[in-house]
C-alpha cells in the first residue's frame, strides 16, 4: 500500500504540496518555525520516509508516557474510515490546533493528506478560536479548548472533542449552537477515535464505532476492540462499558479507577458529571483509605474560593444517590498534570498526603 500517497487537493495553510515537495516543508518547518511547527515538520519527515512504521508518544493519561509503534497503513486507513463517517471531501477546510507531538495532531495532518483537505495549522493554545475568522469545516479540541471557544464555535461546521470526558456543564453550553460537537472515545492504540457520540442538534445516547470496527466485553466488563483495518490485535481496554450493541456501548468509567465503599463501587467518571453541574473550577473525586468503609469516597478541588460550601451544594444535587456523595473534601492550589494537560490524579492525591 502506498501509504505516503499525498492527495492532489491538499494544502497546509493554503499552499498546494505534493509529495516531492514534503522533505523541503518539513526542513523549513524545522529549520526556521516555531516549536510546534518543528513538530509538524518532523512528523512530515518522518511520514515520507521508506518505514511502514512510525513511532508515537501515549498521552500518559493513565501512566508514564511511552513510545509505541503503528504501522502508516493502519493510520491511513482510519483516516478514511474517519472521512465516511463525517463525510469529509477534497478541498474541505480543517484547522489543527493541537500538538503534533502526540496522536491527535498528527492524524489531523494525515486526514488532510489522505483525504485531500485544506489544513491550517496554528500554535496549540487553551483559547484556539481567539483571533481567527475564517471558517473551517472540521476540527478537533480537547474539552478546555471547546470550553474556551463557545462563543465562536459557529465558525467551524464540525468538531471532535477527545483527551478527557465533557462535562455535564460544558454539554449544556453548546446544545445551541449550529456547529456539530462529537465527543470521541480512542487513545492512541486504535490511532485516535474508534467511536464517537453526537452532543448537540438530535444528540445521540451512545457511542457508535465508526465503519469497520466491532466491539465487546470482556469478563471485567472491560471493552474490547476488534478493528483489523487500524490494529493487528484486539485492543483490550481498561473502560467499563455497558454494551448496547457490536457497534454502540455507553462508557462508565476506568476500571482502575473504581472505588469500593463499603462494598458499594463506584464510578468516579459517573459521578464527576453529576457534579459539574454545580463545579465551576477543576476538581476530580477519588478513593481514600478508611478503616470502616475500606475507601472512602472525596472531592478534590482547585479553586478554594468554591471550596467552603462545595460539599452543601452536592447534598442538595436531586439526580445523586447517598452513596455518591464525597465524604469529604479537598482543595489544592495547583492540580498535577501529565505532558498534554491532562491531570493527573495519582500524583495529586500524593501531593495531599491521601
Amino acid at each position: 500500500m502506498d501509504w505516503n500517497k499525498i492527495h492532489a487537493d491538499f494544502k497546509l495553510n493554503s499552499v498546494s504540496i505534493a509529495k516531492k515537495e514534503i522533505p523541503e516543508v518539513a526542513y523549513s518547518y524545522i529549520k526556521e518555525g516555531e516549536d510546534f511547527e518543528k513538530e509538524i515538520g518532523a512528523f512530515l519527515q518522518c511520514w515520507i520516509d521508506t518505514k511502514e512504521t512510525i513511532e508515537v508518544k501515549t498521552s500518559g493519561s493513565t501512566g508514564v508516557p511511552k513510545l509505541i509503534i503503528l504501522r502508516k497503513e493502519h493510520m491511513v486507513n482510519s483516516a478514511i474510515a474517519t472521512g465516511k463517517y463525517f463525510m469529509l471531501k477534497p478541498k474541505n477546510t480543517a484547522l489543527l490546533c493541537m500538538s503534533a507531538s502526540y496522536i491527535a495532531g498528527k492524524m489531523m495532518l494525515v486526514r488532510a493528506m489522505v483525504l485531500g483537505l485544506q489544513i491550517t495549522v496554528i500554535e496549540p493554545s487553551s483559547n484556539p478560536l481567539k483571533g481567527i475568522t475564517k471558517p473551517f469545516d472540521f476540527c478537533a479540541m480537547v474539552p478546555l479548548q471547546l470550553q474556551n471557544s463557545v462563543g465562536k464555535l459557529s465558525i467551524l461546521k464540525k468538531v471532535i472533542i477527545g483527551g478527557a470526558p465533557m462535562s455535564a456543564s460544558l454539554k449544556e453550553k453548546v446544545q445551541d449552537i449550529k456547529t456539530e460537537v462529537f465527543e470521541t472515545y480512542g487513545m492512541t492504540e486504535t490511532i485516535t477515535h474508534i467511536a464517537l457520540k453526537k452532543i448537540n442538534n438530535n444528540p445521540e445516547k451512545a457511542f457508535s464505532v465508526l465503519p469497520g470496527i466491532i466491539v465487546a466485553k470482556d469478563d471485567r466488563d472491560c471493552l474490547v476492540i476488534n478493528a483489523l483495518k487500524i490494529t493487528d490485535n484486539p485492543v483490550i481496554t481498561n473502560d467499563i462499558v455497558e454494551l448496547i450493541s457490536e457497534k454502540e456501548f455507553n462508557w462508565l468509567g476506568r476500571v482502575d479507577n473504581v472505588i469500593n465503599s463499603g462494598g458499594v463501587k463506584l464510578h468516579p467518571e459517573q459521578i464527576e458529571t453529576k457534579l459539574s453541574s454545580i463545579i465551576k473550577s477543576r476538581f476530580f473525586v477519588a478513593g481514600v483509605p478508611d478503616e470502616i468503609l475500606g475507601q472512602k469516597l472525596v472531592l478534590i478541588i482547585e479553586n478554594e474560593k468554591e471550596f467552603p460550601e462545595v460539599l452543601e451544594k452536592v447534598k442538595e444535587l436531586k439526580n445523586i444517590k447517598k452513596y455518591q456523595i464525597p465524604k469529604s473534601a479537598y482543595t489544592i492550589q495547583n492540580f498535577a498534570y501529565t505532558l498534554n494537560g491532562k491531570i493527573n490524579r495519582k500524583a495529586t492525591l500524593r501531593v495531599l498526603n491521601l
